[in-house]
């Protein structure tokens, strides 16, 4: 074995054998040490390390999979780190769990490892959202808060996502600091795992007074109710992608005063194999083939689908006759626009803004439309760019606490965050505001979302985005995405779709070249993305994924928009755009 395998990855994989393992975990290790070395170096040549979206990857056995044990040392590792956070005091944590597979064992063995180190856990008696999770956090009055959840990986992945007492996700130094407590734990004996018996009664189970209070604060943001009443019959398909957000969207669609909510009964079964898809998740086409046809069968306006753990939102809106009727899918740039515009519109109406005094604010990702930026400008509303990751979009909101009023924020991949109850991207309060905004646009005489969107290119310029995700998986894949960073640093790309690059931005050596001339850029954390700007205001970004095996391509294209009816001809120009840059980053 090891002439195939590197001797790390043979030496863990033995300690697994004679560590406090059990029977079945020691006869897999044992499998892929005789007869399949490639996977046994997959499993055993890292530890999983909490990324963007915390600890995530495919269930199996090995330092390098999601099973009860990494579990058990994850939770062990951020108790450790709590009781040095918080000397003296009680210490209580909020556990919850999404659909997929083995999710609620994960969520017990870390209910019952905090147990055990004297903790009090709130733990859900069943799936719910993880914006509930984080929205509880400060409900409860917990010091931190673990979600077992894989958003909207495939099916052979979970995840644990680790948060503060905030009601966000761990950021530095904390996230650091729990991996340097979590790589002490050099073996299985070292986690206080214990039945749930031996908990102590420390384990509460919560369930509908944390679901009550949620759905009031998010029946709280309404902006609109009056364009609700008179549009109360507007068809909305909805479809959780056999996911939690079955269990509180279709609910908060309804206090909203929406009366005709559509279900897509095949999908509304909880199923962590997510038998109607190829993948559960929104930003894919096919993840809402369903929900479109229940859409062309019923009439209805609108679409929304979440993801399993209904943090992410996807939504299809209705077209007129004249543009062929049927619905078409929005990215997620155009839904976090159509939400901002919105907001900060309907924020100005009720005499809620002081524009130009900052004190309200809207936060948005590096790689997230400029869009967003222009029209929190024209209504005098400070935008914040941050990393990817909506850690970072909480932490400017910490960081504001007190000062300045958060109005909403997002990010492409199809997550926002109105008001600042949730720390973390919450569908289930989006799925709420796309819809009343919706009702909103055709109580104005706007008419459709889409009419709105293009109102709102008319205004402020038509914003184009694009996504390439190459997916290189395993240990080679991560060179392979390593190597191709290293490229584009040595040797940028000097133009773009025939126009100069003259910026081109470094954010993990924290600098920028400008006309030749380097400056320090230091206002972000250090972070694996490289951008470059064009003459023409393009923005091409690159970064590899904090939570899959791909290295992501963000394309950002603009032209101005002198009437909704040269939508389609400008919209087929920036899309041909993005297709040239594809061909000549060797993309297609």
């Amino acid at each position: 074995m090891e002439n195939t395998v590197d001797k790390m990855v043979a030496q863990r994989a033995q300690q697994w054998l004679d560590g406090g393992f059990d029977e079945a975990t020691k006869a897999e290790v044992r499998r892929m040490m005789e007869s399949d070395p490639k996977e046994l170096t997959e499993s055993f040549y890292q530890t999983l390390e909490f990324g963007t979206g915390g600890l995530r990857g495919i269930m199996g056995v090995g330092t390098n999979r999601m099973n009860v044990y990494t579990v058990g040392m994850a939770t062990q590792g951020l108790a450790n780190y709590l009781k040095k956070s918080f000397p003296g005091q009680e210490i209580k944590v909020a556990v919850a769990h999404d659909c997929r597979n083995n999710s609620d064992l994960f969520a017990k063995t870390t209910a019952e490892v905090f147990a055990a180190n004297g903790f009090t856990v709130y733990l859900f008696d069943a799936l719910r959202p993880t914006p509930e999770l984080s929205f509880a956090i400060r409900y409860l009055g917990c010091m931190s808060g673990v979600v077992v959840t894989a958003s909207h990986n495939p099916k052979e992945y979970n995840g644990y996502k680790a948060y503060w007492n905030d009601g966000a996700q761990v950021v530095a130094p904390h996230d650091r600091n729990i991996i340097d407590e979590v790589n002490r734990i050099e073996d299985v004996s070292q986690v206080r795992f214990s039945g749930a018996e031996a908990a102590g009664g420390r384990i509460v189970m919560v369930g509908e007074e944390v679901d009550r209070a949620y759905l009031d604060m998010i029946a709280g943001l309404s902006l609109s109710p009056e364009a609700v009443r008179a549009n109360r019959g507007m068809g909305i398909v909805y479809t959780p992608i056999h996911g939690t957000g079955v269990r509180l969207v279709p609910e908060s669609l309804a206090r909203y005063g929406f009366e005709n909510v559509i279900h897509v009964p095949e999908q509304d079964v909880n199923d962590g194999n997510f038998p109607t898809v190829v993948s559960p998740n929104p930003e894919e086409p096919s993840a809402l083939k369903l929900a479109l046809a229940k859409a062309d069968e019923t009439g209805a306006d609108l679409v929304i689908a979440t993801d399993p753990d209904a943090d992410r939102i996807g939504i299809a809106v209705r077209q007129s006759e004249g543009e062929g009727g049927g619905m078409l899918l929005l990215n997620g740039n155009q839904t976090g626009t159509l939400l901002t515009y919105y907001l900060l519109e309907r924020w100005k109406e009720l005499g809620r803004l002081h524009p130009g005094q900052e004190k309200e604010f809207v936060v948005k990702t590096i790689v997230t439309t400029e869009l967003i930026a222009r029209i929190a400008a024209s209504f005098g509303v400070e935008c914040y760019d941050v990393l990817t990751g909506f850690k970072f979009i909480a932490s400017v909101i910490r960081e504001n606490e007190g000062k300045k009023q958060f109005i909403g924020g997002g990010e492409e991949s199809y997550g926002y965050l109105i008001g600042d109850a949730v720390r973390d991207k919450d569908a289930v309060a989006s799925a709420s505001l796309v819809a009343e905004c919706a009702a909103w646009a055709k109580e104005t005489g706007r008419g459709s979302l889409l009419d709105l969107l293009k109102e709102i290119y008319v205004r402020y310029g038509f914003f184009k985005e694009g996504l390439v995700s190459v997916v290189r998986k395993g240990k080679e894949g991560q060179e392979e995405i390593r190597q191709m960073m290293a490229d584009f640093r040595a040797t940028p790309p000097a133009s773009l779709a025939g126009s100069r690059v003259v910026e081109v931005r470094d954010y993990q050596g924290q600098y920028k070249v400008v006309g030749g001339v380097r400056e320090v850029m230091d206002h972000l954390p250090k972070s694996d993305v490289l951008q470059f700007v064009t003459e023409d205001s393009t923005i091409v970004s690159v970064r590899p994924s904090g939570t899959e095996p791909k290295i992501k391509f963000y394309f950002g294209v603009r032209e101005p928009l002198s009437d909704a009816a040269q939508y389609e001809a400008v919209n087929a120009q920036l899309g041909e755009k993005i297709e040239r840059i594809k061909r000549e980053l060797k993309l297609v």
